[in-house]
Order: structure tokens, then C-alpha cells, then sequence
């Protein structure tokens, strides 16, 4: 097998991984939650192990490079990064319903991936892209990514939830989610940690830049939105501290930012041409 089809069913076990995230919460059966758990166990060791193979085939091809350098790739990693970070979250809180709405994410990022009319193939790096800066950025970034994702899960089940509890409701309609008060230190935590990853990708993006094109900033549109991005969220955790805002705030915040991440990340590289225009392969 090559890594393709390894990585092909992946998808395919997200997505079972996902309907029974999903049959748990409807139907608030635990042990449903237990085999999702299991089915996305056994999705991430496999797309682990094809991630790794597609490292080892690049270097039987003579380029040698980690999978992480077109929009196929990139993908595939931002899929694999939101699984091991939802296992996380889902073990420290001991909570699986969450996967109801974080594990469909990682499913949507590999049907892109295998579905999509992009270039899958294994290519040589183009000259800005020899640096060992690669994975520190990459890797750096696509962690922030991640992080936002869940966050932007959390915010659906906080806006989820609190809509259908009604006010002076004392029975939990949606029992099987974390209380509001929980899912709002949830987001808040998560947005944290997706801030500091976020702010170390566009430090190590800034010296690589430096290092490829002799600049630390060039206003390149990906540069760009990477920094209104970040000021998304950097306006989120100062009204946080500051003014206190949580709840419903916080969880349409939460969206609004991961929507800046997915134009970032996917929208400036097929609508705007830059520096980064690579990437769209």
C-alpha cells in the first residue's frame, strides 16, 4: 500500500468516527461515545502511519521533504493536528460529544484533500521553500489552526446548547454536553492555546521570510491576513480580560475567527497572488 491509500481511508473512518460521535449525542449512549473513540484511535494511527510513509516515498523519489509543502498536504496535516488535539481535550475533560462537532472537521479537511481537484502528487520545493525554518513554521501555524477549530466546535455546542435550554428550564435537554459555564472555559483555554501557536507560526514565518526574500515583512496577502488573524483574536482575549465578555460573545467570536483562519489558510492562496501563491498546488 502507498500512502495515498492509507491516507484515503482515513477519510473514510473520520467519517464512521464521526457518525458515531454524532448517534452518541442523539441518542446520549456512552458506549457508542467509546467505540468513536476507538474508530479515531485507529483513523489517526493510520493517517500517522501514511503521513510518514509519504515522507519515506519523497525520499525514494531523491527530493526529501516532510509532507507539509502544497495544499494537499497541508490539508492532511491540519486534519491529523485536530484529531490528536480533540483526543486531548476529549481525555482531560472526559467528555466525547465534543467529537460530535470537531471530528466532522477533520473529516471535511481529508474529503477536500481526496476530493478536491488539487495537485496530490510529490513535488520538488521551490527554492523559498529549502529552509529548515519548513516544519518550525509549518508546524507552528498548523498547531494554531487546530486549536481554533476546536474552539469554533465549542462555540457551535455553547450557541447549541444555550438555544435550546430555555430560561428557567431546570431539566438538560442536552445532558450529554458540558454545562455553558464549562464550554465557555473550554473556548476561552482553547483560544489561548491557538493564540500562542498562532504568534510563534508568524515569529518563525517572519525569520524564514527574512532568511528567503531578505525581508522580515513584505505585506504579502498571506502575511497579511495571518495578522488581521491574529489581531481577531488578540481583540477576543483583551475584551476577555478587560470587559469580561463570555457566553454567546465569546462562542460567535470564536467563529468569526476560525472564518479569518480558513480564509488565511485557504481562501488568499486561490484569490489573491503573493509570495505564498505556492501553496494553492
Amino acid at each position: 500500500m502507498d500512502s495515498s491509500q492509507f491516507l484515503g481511508i482515513t477519510t473514510f473512518t473520520y467519517l464512521f468516527a464521526s457518525f458515531l460521535y454524532i448517534g452518541a449525542l442523539i441518542f446520549r449512549t456512552k458506549q457508542i461515545g467509546t467505540f468513536a473513540t476507538v474508530f479515531t484511535t485507529i483513523a489517526l494511527l493510520i493517517q500517522t502511519a501514511g503521513l510518514l510513509l509519504r515522507w519515506v516515498e519523497s525520499y525514494q523519489m531523491g527530493i526529501g521533504h516532510a509532507p507539509l509543502t502544497n495544499m494537499y498536504e497541508s490539508v492532511v496535516f491540519f486534519a491529523w493536528v485536530i484529531i490528536i488535539l480533540y483526543l486531548g481535550v476529549e481525555w482531560k475533560f472526559k467528555t466525547k460529544t465534543i467529537g460530535a462537532f470537531a471530528v466532522p472537521m477533520a473529516f471535511l479537511a481529508m474529503a477536500y484533500a481526496s476530493f478536491a481537484p488539487i495537485n496530490r502528487g510529490i513535488n520538488p520545493l521551490v527554492p523559498a521553500l529549502q529552509s529548515n525554518w519548513l516544519l518550525a513554521h509549518v508546524i507552528t501555524c498548523f498547531v494554531g489552526y487546530a486549536a481554533f477549530a476546536i474552539a469554533a466546535a465549542l462555540g457551535i455546542m455553547y450557541l447549541a446548547k444555550s438555544w435550546s435550554v430555555k430560561p428557567g428550564d431546570k431539566s438538560d435537554s442536552r445532558e450529554m454536553l458540558p454545562s455553558l459555564k464549562v464550554l465557555d472555559d473550554m473556548i476561552h483555554k482553547s483560544i489561548i492555546f491557538g493564540f500562542i501557536w498562532l504568534s510563534a507560526g508568524i515569529i518563525t514565518g517572519a525569520i524564514w521570510a527574512n532568511s528567503a526574500w531578505g525581508t522580515y515583512w513584505s505585506w504579502d496577502p498571506k502575511e497579511t491576513w495571518s495578522l488581521i488573524t491574529w489581531f481577531v483574536y488578540a481583540i477576543t482575549l483583551h475584551a476577555r480580560y478587560t470587559r469580561g465578555i463570555s457566553g454567546k460573545a465569546i462562542a460567535w467570536l470564536s467563529l468569526i475567527g476560525f472564518l479569518a483562519v480558513i480564509f488565511t489558510y485557504y481562501g488568499v492562496n486561490f484569490l489573491l497572488s503573493g509570495l505564498h501563491s505556492y501553496g494553492s498546488g
